[in-house]
C-alpha cells in the first residue's frame, strides 16, 4: 500500500510475528484501499499512521498509553493516541489528562495538544485501531487492527526491561489483560473522557507513579 509500511521502523518490523504482521496487516492494507478508491476519506494520513511506531523504537519504550480509536474529526489524527497536532483545539479527553498532570505534577498545561516530545522521550502513544474512516468514530474496528497492535503490545511486554502500562477505561484494560504485571507496572484507571474522568481518572496519579517506578529502576524519568 505505498507508503503504509513499517520501514521507517525497522525494530518493530523485526519484533512483530509473521502471523500478525503479514495476515492481519495485509487484511487491512486490503481494506483501507477498498475504502480509499470507494472515495471515502480515512484519517490520520497514510504517512502517519505508524507514526507512534516511528517516534518511539521498541528498545527505548517506557510507557505505554495505550488509546482505542484515532480522532475522526478533521486535522486531529496524525498517528498518536490522544494527541492533536499544533493548532487544532485540544480534545476534551486531552484536556483532562492535562488537569490530571497539573494536579499530579504541577505542570501546567501547554497551548497546544502535541505530544511528540513525549513520543521522544519513549512514551508510546498507541491506539487498539490506527485508521478511520472521517465522522465515523470506531468505523475501522474489526478489520484486523487489533491482532497488529496485539502485537505491538506483545513485543513491548516480552522487553527484559521493566515499563509501565497506562491503561485508561475498561478497552484499554481488557486490551492488555495480557501484559506480565509481576514484571511491569500496570497502572489502571477510569477513561479521561468527560464522561467518566470523574470515576477515577482524576486523581489517579499515574504520571508521578510512572515517574517514581522509572526512577527506582534507574530509568530515565519522564518530562511531562
Amino acid at each position: 500500500m505505498g507508503v503504509m509500511t513499517l520501514n521507517k521502523a525497522q525494530q518493530w518490523q523485526k519484533a512483530l510475528s509473521t502471523t500478525a504482521y503479514c495476515a492481519s496487516f495485509d487484511d487491512v492494507a486490503a481494506f483501507i484501499a477498498a475504502e480509499k478508491a470507494a472515495g471515502k476519506t480515512i484519517y490520520p494520513a497514510e504517512e502517519n499512521i505508524f507514526r507512534a511506531l516511528e517516534l518511539t523504537p521498541l528498545q527505548d519504550v517506557k510507557v505505554v498509553i495505550l488509546g482505542q480509536d484515532p480522532y475522526h474529526g478533521e486535522r486531529q489524527a496524525h498517528g498518536l493516541s490522544f494527541s492533536v497536532p499544533e493548532g487544532v483545539k485540544i480534545p476534551p479527553s486531552l484536556v483532562n489528562i492535562y488537569k490530571e498532570l497539573q494536579s499530579d505534577l504541577g505542570v501546567m498545561p501547554p497551548p497546544s495538544g502535541l505530544l511528540e516530545h513525549w513520543a521522544h522521550q519513549g512514551v508510546l502513544l498507541l491506539n487498539s485501531v490506527l485508521s478511520v474512516e472521517a465522522g465515523k468514530a470506531g468505523s475501522h474496528q474489526g478489520k484486523g487492527w487489533e491482532a497488529f497492535t496485539d502485537a505491538v503490545i506483545a513485543a513491548v511486554n516480552g522487553q527484559d526491561k521493566a515499563v509501565v502500562f497506562m491503561l485508561w477505561g475498561s478497552y484499554a484494560q481488557k486490551k492488555a489483560a495480557f501484559v506480565d504485571a509481576d514484571k511491569h507496572l500496570v497502572l489502571k484507571s477510569a477513561h479521561p473522557s468527560p464522561l467518566s474522568a470523574y470515576r477515577g481518572f482524576f486523581g489517579c496519579k499515574h504520571f508521578s507513579k510512572a515517574n517514581d517506578f522509572l526512577g527506582a529502576q534507574e530509568q530515565v524519568p519522564i518530562k511531562w
